[in-house]
């Protein structure tokens, strides 16, 4: 790699500024999923066929970021990406047709997944030590901006209409777009070609393919308890709406603590030690969801599910920015898109599930979501030592 010639801490800021972008756009759809149902006329089955949309961008941009970083650098890469999150908000806030949308939202996921992976490859590039920790911190962004983006939504809602809101979040992205634009970032890895040839050679690395799937059942844990806890406390536990949301916002809440503390207090411990932590931190949380009888008992297990799945993301891409520091946006698409592909495929069968066997095996299939990365995380730090 050539000798630094960029400002560590304002990249640092730079990639916390995109994060915190995605970790807003994540939520935006589901947030005015009903103004949008509303003004298009959609039905059921044709919102949900938006929300289908959106992963499928992710997918897409989550393939895509890597080979182009190594090649071209980040530089163009983000710039292009907050201005295609910017033309998604513009895109869904005045649309003049469903195809339109649909295109929008396209766009959108497409950004996001090339924001989200390329964010954190610049801060594995320029951590020397500490990438897991470092990717905790960077991790506390996107859960500010999760977190903070349903009550900025509530307040701005009672004063402005949601096209002018989302005009709002697009004017954010256009101006971290011209951030990026001012900064100096790393230099490309590669100098000629893309490395297609090398990133076909990154699947005979068992690791980086355990790594994978690790992250395959991160995502989809992730996934369905964000889409399935709210139904589970409503249907099985009979908590209201709205304090089931409140709970499931401390799942968010949980996440965001727990990396901030990994980040600092926790710096120095090893991540096979934090991740023995977190897998208990889990279980406790699924013993509190399966036995809650309240609304304080649902809150304390979904604050302790979300400090048990901290952990996953940045310390699965610390040890492949470790392995592969010259092909570390290569290295980091593989693994993401095959995360987010999890992401969708267990989504899909919880519906099932659900659907054929009751809303109560939520809790089964944490269960086992748990015992297989209790699995692959032995497999994996065999492997590395």
């Amino acid at each position: 790699m050539a000798p630094a010639t960029y400002n560590k801490t304002t990249l640092f800021i730079s990639a916390c500024c995109g994060l915190l972008l995605f970790g807003i756009a994540l939520l935006t759809l589901g947030s005015v999923s009903q103004g949008l149902q509303q003004n298009f006329k959609l039905d059921k089955l044709e919102a949900g066929t938006l929300f289908a949309i959106l992963p499928a961008g992710l997918l897409t941009g989550s393939l895509f970021f890597g080979p182009v970083c190594d090649r071209y650098g980040y530089k163009i890469l983000l710039v292009s990406a907050c201005l295609l999150l910017a033309t998604g908000f513009t895109g869904i806030a005045y649309s003049p047709s469903t195809e339109w949308l649909q295109f929008s939202i396209f766009i959108f996921g497409l950004a996001g997944g090339i924001i989200n992976g390329a964010t954190n490859a610049v801060v594995a590039d320029i951590s020397d030590e500490y990438k897991g920790a470092n990717l905790s911190l960077l991790g506390v962004s996107f859960g500010i901006g999760a977190l903070g983006l349903p009550f900025v939504l509530g307040i701005l809602k009672q004063y402005y209409t949601y096209p002018i809101i989302l005009s709002g979040a697009a004017v954010i992205a256009f101006g971290v777009a011209l951030f990026y634009l001012l900064i100096r970032f790393p230099s490309p890895k590669i100098t000629q070609g893309l490395p297609l040839k090398r990133s076909f050679g990154l699947l005979k690395d068992t690791v980086l393919l355990l790594v994978a799937f690790y992250l395959f059942c991160q995502s989809s844990l992730e996934a369905i308890v964000n889409n399935w806890t709210t139904a589970f406390l409503i249907e099985r536990k009979d908590l209201s709406e709205s304090n089931a949301l409140y709970a499931l916002s401390a799942c968010v809440a949980g996440m965001t603590l727990m990396r901030l503390l990994t980040g600092t207090v926790f710096r120095k411990i090893t991540a096979r030690n934090i991740l023995l932590f977190s897998f208990g931190l889990f279980l406790g949380g699924i013993i509190f969801l399966q036995a809650t009888a309240s609304f304080f008992t649902a809150l304390s297990g979904l604050l302790l599910l979300g400090a048990g799945i901290a952990g996953g993301f940045p310390i699965m891409l610390g040890i492949v920015g470790n392995r592969y520091a010259a092909l570390s946006g290569t290295a980091f698409s593989l693994v993401l898109v095959i995360a987010i592909t999890g992401n969708i495929l267990v989504n899909y069968l919880m519906g099932i599930v659900a659907a054929t066997y009751g809303i109560q095996h939520f809790i089964t299939i944490l269960y086992t979501e748990l015992v297989v990365m209790v699995l692959l995380f032995i497999f994996i730090f065999k492997k590395i030592h």
